[in-house]
Parts: C-alpha cells; structure tokens; sequence
C-alpha cells in the first residue's frame, strides 16, 4: 500500500506497540483490517483470545457486541471500538427488557436460556450459557434432557441446531438481515452458472438456503471444509469479507460470493462501518471506550465462561 495509506498502517503499528494493545478483527471485517489484525476469526475464536489475552488494550474490530463481551470478560482491561455505531440487527431484535418479560411471562416453564453470542451484554446476562455457531451443537448437547430451553435470538440458527440434535426448543424470532437475504432462487442461479461448486453456508441462513448448501457450518469451520475438501470451486453463503480469508488460507481454490436477489454480494452496513482510519484514531484516542455496570458485566460472563468451559 503506497502514500498516506501506508502511512496510516506505519501508525497503527506504532500506537499498538506503545500502548501494548492486540487487535482483533472478524472474519467480515474489509481486507486491509483484516491484513493488520494480530488475530483474525469467528466469535468463539475471537472469544477465546480476548479471554486469553495480556495485552492492555483490546482493539475490537468487529461489531459492539464483540466489544461488550471482550470487556466482560476483561473487566481490568481497556476495550475500544473503532466504532461505536458498529451494531448488529440480530442483537437488535432480542432488547434484554423483552427477553426479561418474556421469561416473568413464563416462569412456569423455568427455561434453560441459550443466547447466540450475538446479542447484548443485558441479553447475556439473562443467560445460562452463551453459544456461538461453532460450537452450538455441542453446548446445546451439554444441556440435561427434560430441560425447557429457550434458543435467542437467531431463529434460523436456532432451527439448525434443533434439525441436528433433535432437541426441542423454542425460538425467539430473531434473524441477521444479511443471511436472510440469501433466498433459495439467488443461491439456484448461481449453482446453474457454476454447476462443480460446492456450496457452503452460514446457519444464520435460512432453512430453504440451508438445504441447497453441501456444508452449513460456522466462518471458521468454512476455512477446514474448503481446505480438506478435494473440490476447487465453492459458492460461500455468508457475509462478504469471508472471502477475502478463504482466499488467503486456501490460496489455489476459487471462491464465489453468495448472491442475494439485488446483488453479487452481501455487505454488513454495520461491520463495514469500521476503517483504518477509525482504527488508528481509537488507537490513538483510546476511544471509543466499551464501559459498562460492574454487577451487569459480572453476571454477564457467568454463561460466557460456561460456554468456555463446555467448549
């Protein structure tokens, strides 16, 4: 990168060394992020190294959610958001003051909750275990029988996780606005264009999607399939920016964004929100600054360590 955008990278270099911080950047982060980032990955790997991590400062490059969950669960450290307008419609459609009627509503039923790692700090604390779409199988397997379980807020995940474990839950009705915009017809036309590729989608997809994919499965376990799988041509069902680490860790395949019917490709408004630019500034001004109640914060990580251990 040539001129003031190698300079901006020369900076964050800089201000990550002085202020001793890591940067960590999801799988649909833009590519020059992502090429910065000191770990690139899914939630539940981002999860893992926030959690592990002894630098002093956590650059969060992905949506607030992420940021509020690096933060609970280091609650000494500072964590910052390139920026905070960075949402996410899915944590958007389960507000913790619904979540908390709905279960006085039903008392009776003494739910065990499950929360996708895609909501709220408020929805977390709510919680009996945090899941994220690559190890949902396995936690939801962890549950005694006979539990009621309550599944938010992804209703299509939740379906997913309920076709393979044969566990019944109820759903609340929640959903990404980028995996719903796959539709069944999108996803045909692109296979008649290319008939050899496998197709390999994201859970947050819905059902009628789901069933046209060779694999459904989470960003990381994307980079195994495509890696260890013999064919040379995938259509990849998810957020955009995936494509640019397939491409990088499994150099010699092509990969084909998954259509939507308006568009080639899918873009998070939100996660596409956060820039270098932006990324240097909350290096330099450690702000935006995720903040939050210390008696939320620690209710919140007790399902998020659960969802650790059980991981």
């Amino acid at each position: 990168m040539q001129g003031n955008g190698y300079d901006l990278i020369e900076e964050i270099r800089r201000l990550k060394q002085e202020r001793n911080a890591v940067i960590l950047a999801h799988n649909y982060q833009t590519e020059d992020i992502q090429e910065i980032a000191d770990f690139v990955g899914d939630s539940l790997g981002l999860s893992r190294k926030a959690a592990e991590t002894d630098a002093d400062v956590i650059v969060f490059c992905g949506v607030h959610f992420m940021g509020e969950t690096a933060k609970i669960v280091n609650p000494s450290k500072t964590v910052v958001l390139p920026d905070l307008e960075a949402g996410c419609s899915l944590s958007d459609s389960c507000p913790a003051e619904d979540l908390a009627k709905f279960l006085e509503a039903h008392r009776e039923k003494d739910y065990f909750v499950v929360a996708y790692i895609n909501c709220s700090a408020g929805v977390k604390a709510l919680s009996d275990v945090i899941c994220t779409s690559g190890n949902a199988l396995k936690i939801v397997a962890r549950i005694p029988e006979g539990r009621n379980i309550l599944f938010v807020p992804d209703q299509n995940l939740g379906a997913w996780v309920m076709e393979k474990t044969g566990r019944m839950m109820d759903l609340w009705e929640g959903s990404c606005y980028v995996h719903i915009e796959f539709t069944r017809q999108s996803i045909e036309k692109i296979q008649a264009a290319h008939p050899s590729a496998k197709v390999v989608a994201h859970p947050e997809c819905t059902q009628a999607v789901r069933l046209l994919a060779d694999e459904v499965c989470s960003t990381e376990r994307m980079v195994d399939y495509c890696r260890e799988s013999p064919e040379k041509e995938f259509i990849v069902v998810t957020e955009s920016g995936m494509l640019h680490r397939l491409r990088k860790e499994v150099p010699g395949k092509t990969f084909i964004a998954g259509p939507t019917e308006t568009c080639s490709c899918n873009d998070c408004r939100y996660m596409k929100k956060n820039t270098l630019q932006k990324l240097r500034d909350c290096l330099r001004d450690l702000s935006p600054e995720i903040r939050m109640d210390e008696g939320l914060r620690a209710r919140a990580e007790v399902p998020i360590r659960r969802m650790l251990d059980w991981s």
